[in-house]
């Protein structure tokens, strides 16, 4: 994977690209567009182009593009490891656990000293056991359980294993807190931040989410898509 030598890319073959997803793009967003810019390049009709583990509508950062053949490693791209850096509002909780939706409860956060954030966060170390968000592409009875969720209905949601290998604290104030987060796939971090309001004996919800790392591959040598346009051209 070489990002810096679109003219060595052999497309149809199969190219894994890095790409820094925009705020508010949803994935399939970002791999249409590198799907009709590939199309315009080489001139055909089609062309397979998918992602590796998605990514929220209002989180950023790293997102792996498989093109041609290389779509059949997508599956071992998702089973890397992620980091993340997440910010969460403690003291108010939305129904999506993020900000797709209205703050629809707040609670106190006199009590939230980062002693107490220290001791809490210890708890999510290690394997855990995690409902999925209402608001989010698991698929309930043959449905997507955000399809209920908008509905104003309550999917019926099992908890799934999952792996927090690391958590650190990267600034914590009163309401706000930053942490850097190291974890397994099919981690939600909406439902992390979920469950640690609740641990806080407080309520908590993200307004910021960006995925740092995937395995090895690291955002800060990811493009976004005007750079990818411009190394066709």
């Amino acid at each position: 994977m070489d990002n810096n030598k679109p003219e060595g890319y052999d497309f149809k073959e199969g190219e894994v690209l890095l790409f820094d997803k925009p705020y508010e793009w949803t994935s399939f967003d970002l791999v249409n567009k590198v799907r009709k810019k590939l199309c315009n390049y080489l001139g055909v009709k089609k062309i397979k182009v998918g992602h590796a583990g998605t990514l929220d509508p209002l989180a950023t950062g790293l997102l792996i593009v498989c093109t041609g053949k290389a779509t059949k490693t997508i599956d071992s791209y998702q089973a890397k490891e992620k980091e993340y850096v997440a910010t969460l509002q403690l003291g108010s909780t939305t129904p999506s656990f993020d900000l797709e939706t209205e703050i629809d409860q707040t609670y106190p956060t006199e009590h939230i000293t980062r002693e107490l954030v220290d001791k809490t966060l210890l708890d999510f170390i290690g394997e855990l056991d995690q409902v999925p968000p209402a608001f989010s592409a698991v698929k309930v009875k043959g449905k997507r359980a955000y399809e209920f969720a908008r509905e104003g209905k309550e999917p019926e949601l099992k908890a799934k294993k999952l792996v927090i290998k690391e958590i650190e604290v990267l600034s914590f104030k009163p309401e706000e807190l930053v942490l850097r987060i190291v974890c397994s796939k099919g981690t939600y971090i909406r439902g992390l931040a979920r469950d640690i309001g609740k641990a806080l004996d407080s309520g908590a919800h993200l307004t910021a989410l960006k995925r740092t790392r995937i395995g090895q591959y690291i955002n800060e040598n990811a493009m976004n898509i005007e750079t990818f346009e411009k190394k066709l051209k």
